[in-house]
C-alpha cells in the first residue's frame, strides 16, 4: 500500500515533519514493514491489516485538532505469490542494468 495522509488547514508554516514522525512511529508499532519516501509511505502486509492501519493513521491526524484530513491510499493486492517491499524496484533496476549492458 502506498499511503499519504495530509492535514488540511492546520499546519503552521507548511511543515509536517513532526506529524509524519508520529505516523511513522505508529507504523513501527504496527509490526508491518514500511518505507518512508518523499511523497508518502509504502507499507507491506495483508490487505486487512493495511486498511486497518490506514484508518488508524487517518483518525490520528484528527486527534491532533485538525478539522479536515485528506488521505490517499493505493493498494496492490497480489495473491499468486509473495512479494516483498522493494521487489518491484529491484526487478526494474535489474532490467535497466541488463539493457545497459551492466553499466550504470
Amino acid at each position: 500500500m502506498d499511503l499519504t495522509v495530509i492535514p488540511l488547514g492546520g499546519a503552521s508554516g507548511g511543515g509536517l515533519s513532526r506529524l509524519v514522525a508520529d505516523l511513522e512511529n505508529m507504523l513501527a508499532e504496527s509490526g508491518l514493514e514500511f518505507r518512508l519516501h518523499d511523497m508518502g509511505t509504502t507499507v507491506s502486509g495483508p490487505a486487512g491489516e493495511l486498511f486497518a492501519v490506514a484508518s488508524k493513521l487517518h483518525e490520528h491526524v484528527f486527534s491532533t485538532g485538525v478539522a479536515r484530513v485528506y488521505t490517499v491510499v493505493k493498494v496492490d493486492d497480489r495473491r499468486d505469490r509473495e512479494v516483498r517491499l522493494g521487489d518491484k524496484v529491484a526487478s526494474v533496476e535489474a532490467r535497466l542494468a541488463g539493457s545497459r549492458g551492466g553499466q550504470d
